[in-house]
């Protein structure tokens, strides 16, 4: 397995189409974004971050309402974070990748031309989630010019960008659920959608 330190990369922020804010030019980007509602089995749900945080407890389905039920993403996110080790998927940190880029997906095809709009707009441009603290997800500040960390997210989104721009042509993009053992969503298997 490689070190955290040999998967960080560099960005050059202007190069870069960079997201910190859900209200900057790029902002749309971030699963914390509101305005880009996900339809997963016949359930209306806020955030791509919602859905991500409530994959992690398949096996408690009121864990799962109530971060689906919340108003904001951030607290969405909390409660995960509060009941996580305890409640959550025991297979959480070999599965989240997975999970991420299938809640990506999904909000691209319960949002195809806003969100696939916002996509495109980034042109070839690498996209980086701005982070202060993360350098998993995202790439923190290093001085005025360079970000750096992991970046999945933006990476994640990269490669939406290039599918999106690939099957364009044919409207709408089917998704599969993970192949994960367990993938539910209050108590129910989760359905390829549209």
């Amino acid at each position: 397995m490689k070190k955290s330190s040999q998967r960080l990369r560099t960005y050059k922020r202007s190069a870069s189409a960079v997201f910190w804010r859900t209200k900057e030019q790029y902002g749309g980007l971030s699963n914390m974004a509101g305005g880009y509602p996900l339809v997963v089995n016949g359930l209306q749900l806020r955030t791509s971050e919602a859905m991500y945080q409530a994959c992690r407890f398949p096996n408690n389905p009121g864990i799962q309402r109530r971060i689906l039920n919340v108003a904001s993403p951030l607290v969405a996110k909390w409660i995960s974070r509060r009941y996580g080790d305890r409640f959550g998927r025991k297979d959480w940190n070999n599965v989240k990748d997975e999970i991420m880029a299938w809640c990506l997906r999904v909000k691209l095809v319960c949002n195809y031309e806003n969100f696939g709009k916002i996509l495109d707009s980034t042109g070839s441009k690498s996209i980086v989630e701005e982070s202060r603290r993360v350098s998993e997800w995202g790439a923190i500040s290093v001085g005025r010019s360079k970000l750096k960390g992991e970046n999945k997210l933006g990476r994640m989104l990269m490669e939406l960008r290039r599918e999106y721009r690939k099957e364009k042509k044919r409207g709408r993009i089917e998704v599969a659920p993970p192949s994960i053992p367990n993938f539910r969503l209050l108590g129910k298997r989760i359905r390829t959608l549209p």
